[in-house]
């Protein structure tokens, strides 16, 4: 349902009073008046610095820039009892002043019953607890697939008649991820980001996909909860054949409309450095999405009340964001005190915001959460439907840790089959993915500094000096392996 057809049920449901969120109000407008022309309704709009207005009149139609001196004209337009709208920009901010606030309900309280309606329009407006249940809140201004089509179309063309050549290479699947990447942007928005996509070099194609969501980044992350990472392309992660084989499988229902509802997530447990990270941003790039991870250091605030409120913030954005990954690293720290007892019930508020947002979202929002403690992760997370998967990631096996070794010898330009890579992966059992790096950058050093070519010997040295967690941490590695087996955990 759009936004037109949402705010016309309203009305014709009777509802006195309706609060919607936008920031593009002109567009609102036009979309307002355009409804109340369809339905032969007498179209009012009020602001500050306009005065109250009739129709698609520019001009003020009586002195009454003054709330109070507005409301009191509305109030005898109501009582003509004929079918009317009534748009308010910024209005509720008027509302701390007594005169406004009784004289806004007594006008209320003359629409109960009636056809007509009142509009107040802004940005995340608040109304007085006395008048909020009044009123039904809803988004606008943000246009649908058609009009954004309509709206790729006329930037191209406009950008045509100027005479500068435009090269377009927008494929169908392309075009559709162009399409949904754009929603959740106003008109105005759109317009800019298109803009600036076609003019920075005078093409339009599959590499402004991250122009487009730099600027929704931008536009909505505020305050700085999410963070932008790069995706990865499966190659860049050994084994974890399981989650590649289930992200291919759902790949295609993520853009498309279809009987099948796109993916909600997976949950990655695992031992440290066993390339739970690396499997997000490889989640991302195969499902041709942006990655954003939550930053928890910026959810928290000693200040109550407020980290409830930014992690709100946060779930709102990464639904405009949306199509979008949203990887939260070592998920159990949102929960740590999960009990309440030690934060004042924090934690317990930030789980069920979680959860519910979790269950009831509709946006195509894709969560990658990664965990080491299972011991911290509340029952309520761990049931489907949270997630649609949850998977183990193991101490890689032989093939594995050879294939690790292989992705970072070419990673710094070397040739692999130059190694013994059978012989290595044998060296390094019980390794994870990140030790097994860490030896091959030190061998790196060790041959640079003893102005050699790095050899196998040099890695097999590094390998013999490293003391792996799953010796060092042997019985806290051996119980989170010992759990996922006996649950029946998929691996990787």
């Amino acid at each position: 349902m759009n936004f037109e057809e949402e705010i016309s049920l309203l009305i014709k449901s009777r509802y006195p009073l309706v609060l919607v969120d936008t920031i593009d109000e002109s567009y609102v407008l036009g979309q307002l008046c355009r409804l109340a022309e369809s339905q032969s309704f007498t179209f009012y709009s009020w602001s500050l610095t306009k005065g109250l207005r009739i129709g698609r009149n520019e001009n003020s139609f009586y002195k009454t820039e003054a709330a109070d001196a507005m409301l009191r004209v509305a109030n005898d337009l109501v009582k003509e009892r004929r079918p009317a709208i009534f748009t308010f920009s910024d209005f509720d901010r008027f509302l701390s002043d007594a005169s406004v606030a009784r004289l806004f309900k007594d006008m209320l309280d003359i629409l109960k019953g009636t056809s007509s309606t009142v509009v107040l329009l802004g940005a995340e407006g608040k109304l007085p607890p006395d008048i909020a249940p009044l009123a039904a809140r809803i988004s606008g201004g943000y246009p649908d697939e058609k009009q954004i089509l309509a709206e790729i179309n006329r930037a191209v063309s406009e950008f045509r008649l100027t005479g500068v050549y435009l090269k377009v290479d927008m494929p169908p699947e392309t075009l559709r991820r162009v399409i949904k990447t754009l929603k959740g942007l106003s008109l105005q928005q759109v317009r800019s980001a298109l803009n600036v996509c076609i003019l920075k070099d005078a093409c339009f194609d599959g590499a402004d996909l991250v122009g487009i969501e730099k600027f929704k980044k931008e536009a909505f992350d505020r305050d700085g909860i999410l963070e932008y990472f790069g995706s990865e392309q499966k190659d860049a992660i050994a084994g974890f054949a399981n989650i590649k084989r289930w992200i291919n499988d759902r790949r295609n229902s993520f853009f498309t409309e279809g009987p099948l509802p796109p993916p909600k997530g997976l949950l990655l447990l695992g031992v440290q450095g066993c390339g739970k990270s690396l499997a997000a941003k490889v989640i991302a790039g195969e499902l041709g999405i942006p990655l954003y991870r939550l930053d928890l250091t910026r959810l928290y605030s000693k200040y109550i009340g407020e980290t409830e409120e930014n992690l709100r913030k946060a779930l709102s954005t990464v639904e405009r964001l949306a199509p979008v990954c949203l990887w939260i690293d070592e998920i159990e720290k949102i929960f740590a005190a999960s009990s309440g007892d030690v934060d004042g019930g924090v934690s317990k508020r930030v789980l069920g915001t979680m959860l519910t947002w979790m269950q009831e979202r509709k946006d195509r929002s894709f969560i990658a959460a990664t965990s080491n403690d299972i011991n911290n992760l509340p029952p309520e997370l761990l049931r489907k439907g949270r997630f649609d998967e949850i998977f183990f990631a193991d101490l890689p096996d032989a093939a594995a840790r050879e294939g690790i070794i292989r992705i970072h010898l070419v990673k710094r330009g070397l040739v692999p089959e130059l190694f013994d890579l059978p012989g290595l992966a044998r060296a390094c059992e019980g390794f994870s993915g990140a030790e097994i790096e860490q030896a091959v950058l030190s061998a790196l050093y060790s041959a640079s500094g003893a102005g050699e070519a790095i050899a196998a010997r040099h890695i097999l040295e590094q390998l013999k000096l490293t003391r792996p967690l799953s010796v060092i941490k042997a019985e806290a590695v051996d119980f989170i392996r010992n759990w996922a087996k006996e649950r029946g955990i998929l691996p990787v």
